[in-house]
C-alpha cells in the first residue's frame, strides 16, 4: 500500500515515463501512415530530468516504472536509463513496453541493467498481416525478440494484441492457443478511438466477446494478477501460460486506476483518455528541486478524476504515441 492516494481513495503507486514519441513502426491504429509531427531534442525531457521526476515519485510511494513510447528501445542509451532508475531507492519494479522489433539486440543487455519485465506488442501470428498491420515491420523481428526475452530471463514476456473487428479477431483463437503450448502470456487489448488512426467503432470488439471466443477452448479459471495493470487473467485446463483482457472501452477498470502517465516532452497524465496535463518540463529547466516535484505530484494525484470519458467514437486531443501507450 503506498501513502499516495486520490480523492477517490484509490493508492497511486505506478509511474508509465514515455521517453520518446519516435517509433520504429506505423501500426494502423496507433499512427498514419506517414507518421507524426516528431518533437524535437531539446522538447524531450533528458534522462537526468527523468530520474528527478522518478525520485520524487518513489519518495511519495510510487514504486513501479515502466518505460514506454512511442517504441522506447529507439531512442538512444535507454539501457543506461534503466540502470539509472535501478539506483533510486523506493524503485522496485521496472518493466518496459515495446514493439519488440529491436528487442533481441538489447534483451540481455536491459536485464543486467535492471530490468525485470517486458510486454510486447503482437497483434498477428501471420507473417503478411503484422507486416498490414504495422505498415513496416516483420514478424520474425518481433519473434526472435520475445525468445531473446526469455532466454535473458524476463519472464513472464507478455504479449499485447489489439483486437480489432475484421482485421485480426479471427486470430484470438490462435493467440489463445499460444497458452497451451507453452510459457505464453497473452493479453487481449479492446480497440481505443484517439486521435489519431482509425476511430472507427466499427472496430471494436469488446472483451466480453472475445472471451466468449476463448472459452470454446475450455473453461477459464482466473489467476492471480501481475504487474499491477488492469488485466483480468484467467487460465485454461492445464495450460502454461495465461490469458488477461484488458477492456478501456466495454468495461471502465477506473476504480482500480493507480498511474499516472509522464509524456517524452514532460507532461504528467491524470488520466490515458483525459487532456488534462501538468507541466514538469518547464519547473525542470527552472531549477525545480525533488520537493517542488513532490508538490506538482500531488497536484496531478489530486486532480485524477473518478472515471474517463472513453466511448467508442469519443477521442482525446494526443495521438497515442505522444502520451504513451
Amino acid at each position: 500500500m503506498t501513502g499516495l492516494s486520490d480523492s477517490f481513495h484509490r493508492p497511486v503507486n505506478y509511474l508509465r515515463i514515455s521517453v520518446t514519441d519516435r517509433c520504429n513502426l506505423r501500426c494502423v491504429y496507433c499512427m498514419p501512415p506517414e507518421g507524426v509531427p516528431l518533437l524535437s531534442h531539446q522538447d524531450v525531457l533528458t534522462y537526468e530530468e527523468i530520474c528527478m521526476v522518478a525520485q520524487a515519485a518513489s519518495e511519495l510511494g510510487m514504486n513501479k516504472v515502466r518505460l514506454t513510447g512511442g517504441e522506447p528501445l529507439v531512442r538512444a542509451g535507454l539501457v543506461k536509463l534503466v540502470s539509472m532508475l535501478t539506483q533510486i531507492r523506493g524503485v522496485d519494479d521496472i518493466a518496459l513496453t515495446t514493439n519488440g522489433v529491436l528487442l533481441e539486440r538489447f534483451a540481455q543487455e536491459l536485464v543486467q541493467a535492471g530490468l525485470q519485465r517486458v510486454n510486447v506488442s503482437l497483434d498477428s501470428l501471420r507473417s503478411d498481416r503484422f507486416a498490414q498491420i504495422t505498415r513496416v515491420g516483420q514478424l520474425d523481428d518481433v519473434l526472435r525478440g520475445i525468445e531473446a526475452a526469455r532466454s535473458a530471463g524476463l519472464k513472464p514476456v507478455k504479449t499485447n494484441t489489439v483486437v480489432m473487428r475484421g482485421i485480426n479477431d479471427d486470430e484470438v483463437i490462435d493467440f489463445a492457443k499460444l497458452t497451451l503450448e507453452g510459457d505464453w502470456h497473452v493479453r487481449f487489448i479492446e480497440h481505443m478511438p484517439f486521435a489519431n488512426g482509425d476511430k472507427n467503432s466499427e472496430l471494436l470488439v469488446p472483451a466480453s466477446e472475445i472471451k466468449r471466443r476463448v472459452e470454446k477452448l475450455g473453461n477459464l479459471e482466473p489467476t492471480l494478477p501481475s504487474g499491477g495493470g488492469p488485466a483480468k487473467y484467467f487460465r485454461l485446463p492445464d495450460a502454461k501460460g495465461t490469458i488477461g483482457f484488458i477492456s478501456p472501452v466495454s468495461e471502465h477498470f477506473c476504480e482500480e486506476c493507480n498511474r499516472l502517465r509522464l509524456t517524452a516532452d514532460g507532461k504528467l497524465r491524470t488520466c490515458l483518455f483525459s487532456d488534462e496535463e501538468i507541466d514538469l518540463r518547464q519547473p525542470l529547466r527552472e531549477g525545480a528541486t525533488v520537493a517542488d516535484l513532490k508538490v506538482l505530484i500531488r497536484e496531478a494525484v489530486s486532480r485524477k478524476p473518478r472515471m474517463h470519458k472513453l466511448r467508442a467514437g469519443v477521442t482525446c486531443k494526443r495521438m497515442m504515441t505522444q502520451i504513451g501507450g
